[in-house]
């Protein structure tokens, strides 16, 4: 395990892609310079993207809805439509339990229903913390941005929308991730994986579980090391050197910032999930208040 995260973290200090490569010499025998002039993000969008353009077009398979002032087709992605649509059902299943049970959330992650003496490895607020580190940022700045800049001011009230009707599908996950879950040795195990298997199986439909599973593992690799640290990273070195200016140490050395930044995220993931949810505990309200801040100063 400390090798292959040897392996991820060398892999995470190159998600910066902002090398500069340079210029190596072909055998004798061709007695040619080959230049690589492109960075590894370009190379990897060049011979790379085609496949996944491929891809990208069947799992978004677009339903066309209407068509614009030239003519054009409006499509929404079925996948959307699956998602919204099992939301609504739930939610109305679960006679909006996202609007009136409110109440008893803020109960529950203050620890008001919670003792020391409990069995878990992290506290409810913990868990929350964990869970919003990975959504403040690239879930409600830059989609949110992105979303504004594609669909207009109109696309922040079915962000909305389909944010309340989400939290019913959230509840369900993390239901259903605490029921199926497995403790090996004082360590827990759960999350889709586990309930999709565990579910399915349950029905008499392990095969299929089992895949499923497999297929979101997988999915969910992609996930990470895409919009989970190389964007994220990438952008975060971008801030940095728009501050410190062009041609300086940090803009001519980027990797060294991808390396600086998977060190210090190795050194907490590698101390498992209470680690990760101390740290997450530590600085998830204060990047929420100054979200809050800079969001009143930009609208005020």
């Amino acid at each position: 395990m400390r090798n292959l995260f040897l392996i991820l973290t060398f892999l995470f200090s190159l998600s910066v892609g902002a090398f500069r490569a340079e210029e190596v010499k072909a055998s004798a025998a061709q007695n040619e310079e080959i230049i690589f002039s492109q960075a590894p993000d370009k190379w990897i969008d060049q011979n790379l993207g085609p496949y996944l353009d491929e891809v990208t077009g069947k799992v978004f398979y677009g339903l066309e809805i209407a068509r614009d002032a030239e003519g054009n087709a409006v499509k929404v992605p079925l996948v959307v439509v699956w998602l919204a649509l099992a939301a609504v059902v739930i939610t109305v299943y679960f006679k909006f339990l996202n609007l009136r049970s409110w109440r008893l959330a803020a109960r529950t992650i203050s620890g008001k229903y919670s003792s020391e003496s409990d069995p878990g490895e992290i506290t409810h607020f913990q868990a929350l913390c964990a869970a919003l580190s990975g959504t403040v940022g690239l879930g409600n700045i830059a989609g949110v941005a992105i979303a504004i800049s594609v669909g207009g001011p109109g696309a922040t009230f079915w962000m909305i929308l389909i944010g309340l009707f989400g939290m019913t599908s959230k509840f369900c996950e993390c239901t259903l991730g605490v029921k199926y879950r497995t403790i090996q040795d004082g360590k827990v195990y759960g999350g889709p994986m586990q309930y999709l298997k565990k579910g399915f199986a349950e029905k008499g439909m392990g095969m299929f579980g089992l895949i499923l599973a497999g297929v979101f593992a997988f999915l969910c690799i992609g996930g990470s090391f895409g919009g989970g640290n190389m964007v994220q990273a990438n952008q975060a070195c971008e801030q940095l050197v728009g501050v410190v200016g062009k041609g300086s140490f940090l803009d001519e050395n980027r990797w060294a910032f991808g390396l600086i930044m998977a060190i210090a995220v190795g050194l907490v993931i590698i101390g498992g999930i209470k680690s990760i949810a101390s740290v997450t505990a530590t600085l998830v309200p204060f990047m929420c208040g100054i979200y809050m801040l800079a969001g009143l100063f930009v609208i005020f």
